[in-house]
């Protein structure tokens, strides 16, 4: 059973453009005693390369990946698709480097996505996080950490247990949201279609604000979002949570 230390993987995401996700997650984790590291030599986990189909430099930053968190008691990131490369695809990504399989093999094993990480690992019900008004919240299933992952339990629980917090249901809240990464470039009338049957669905919820466990969905669906003056706006899980703990910026 993993300790009470993880090092962070921050995702290329986070790191570029929502930084806030990462410090709300180290919060979290420093709320609950977990001792957090943060290697300096981290870049990416291949998943982006790994999807466009360039797949000698997914292999590279997939076997960086492995040789900076060899030594990690555990790893946590705030992004399930971040983890699913990880769980998913490394295996196939670096078969070709039979003496990192029994690597490969225990970092599956020690990479989670943060609120399995909370729920699962750790076995946090509730991390005494408060909102200072009533907050309607609705939850989006990201594909990789519902479908690969099966993350979909542990971050419900956690908002459940938010003071002040009312999580209500998305209708078709396991539906994507239309960003698929690259998806979204190449097919943007079809994306768009997804996208906007989602936020009918937001709209229709009465949420105040849209969470969700990666940063890729919550840009996607918040830019839309915001050109179309919607009530609700989007948050991390990780946010959300940190904004009701002492210190925090509320929500």
């Amino acid at each position: 059973m993993p300790g009470k230390k993880a090092s962070l993987f921050v995702t290329c995401s986070v790191d570029q453009f929502y930084p806030e996700i990462g410090e709300a997650t180290v919060k979290l984790l420093r709320h609950l005693d977990v001792e957090v590291d943060f290697p300096g030599e981290q870049t990416c986990c291949g998943q982006v390369a790994l999807n466009g189909g360039y797949h000698s430099h997914a292999v590279a930053v997939a076997r960086r990946f492995v040789e900076v968190f060899r030594g990690s008691e555990v790893i946590v990131a705030p992004s399930g698709s971040c983890v699913t490369t990880v769980f998913t695809h490394y295996p196939e990504l670096l078969r070709e480097f039979p003496e990192l399989k029994d690597d490969v093999e225990s970092l599956r094993n020690r990479t989670f996505e943060l609120s399995q990480y909370l729920v699962d690992i750790m076995g946090v019900e509730d991390i005494g996080s408060s909102l200072p008004q009533p907050t309607r919240v609705a939850y989006h299933d990201c594909c990789h950490a519902l479908r690969d992952l099966g993350v979909a339990r542990q971050p419900r629980q956690l908002l459940q247990a938010v003071d002040g917090l009312e999580l209500v249901e998305l209708t078709d809240s396991t539906n994507c949201c239309g960003f698929g990464g690259t998806f979204s470039v190449k097919y943007p009338e079809i994306s768009m279609a997804i996208l906007n049957e989602k936020l009918g669905h937001v709209e229709s919820s009465g949420a105040d604000v849209l969470t969700a466990v990666d940063a890729s969905c919550l840009m996607h669906m918040g830019g839309a979002m915001r050109r179309q003056s919607m009530k609700a706006r989007p948050m991390h899980i990780a946010e959300l949570l940190a904004s009701g703990l002492p210190g925090g910026t509320n929500a």
